[in-house]
């Protein structure tokens, strides 16, 4: 009979002692919730082709040039483009590491929205750096070509131009001069080819 209390003494402590192991884990587990509920959850976000480092206006983009950032809804610009839409594009100006690549960056349709059917954007090397520092995009310029061979003549190439991209500050001030993205009729990107090797450009600012 002994051996029976003893028994049955045994089992119930053994029995006390998984129900407060049970209800220990029952109150850290309540904890645990409780804490989660209360802290603020990190806000959704969404994966953008950003420029993997510094790129110069005019190269055309590889995959090595993009890399992901995930950025919050409310941060990831208007035209943000794929990077299967990005490899392969030609920027139209500069762009910093970590910066989205959008359509307004890329030569294409989305650059030259707006600005009419007849028109093609046109890199153009404007030989001071620090007048391109006063332009925006949307100015009206004339460009104009000095000839280089000694000769005392500069012609006007193209007029009332509209400008569409101009270099990131502190990155126009090259010796040879900053790049800036014209909108041109096929004529005038032409005649602008020929200045560029023969001439040194030049641009006025009209009325916008």
């Amino acid at each position: 009979m002994d051996d029976l209390r003893s028994a049955l003494q045994r089992l119930l402590r053994a029995a006390g002692w998984h129900r407060r192991l049970l209800a220990a884990g029952l109150a850290a587990a309540a904890v645990a919730f409780a804490i989660q509920a209360a802290s603020p959850q990190p806000p959704p976000a969404v994966d953008v082709v950003v420029a993997a480092r510094d790129l110069p206006g005019g190269v055309v983009i590889d995959g090595d040039d993009l890399t992901l950032a995930a950025l919050p809804p409310d941060a990831v610009p208007s035209g943000a483009v794929a990077r299967s839409g990005a490899v392969g594009g030609l920027l139209a100006a500069p762009v910093r590491a970590g910066e989205p690549i959008t359509d307004r960056r890329l030569l294409g349709p989305g650059l030259l929205e707006g600005w009419g059917d007849d028109v093609v954007a046109t890199p153009v090397r404007v030989a001071d750096a620090g007048a391109v520092g006063q332009l925006r995009p949307g100015d009206r310029i004339d460009l104009l070509a000095t000839a280089l061979d000694g000769a005392a003549r500069t012609d006007v190439v193209a007029a009332d131009v509209p400008v569409l991209t101009v270099p990131a500050a502190g990155d126009g001030g090259l010796a040879e001069g900053a790049l800036v993205l014209v909108a041109a009729t096929p004529d005038q990107a032409a005649g602008l080819a020929t200045a560029a090797v023969t001439s040194r450009l030049s641009f006025t600012v009209g009325v916008s």
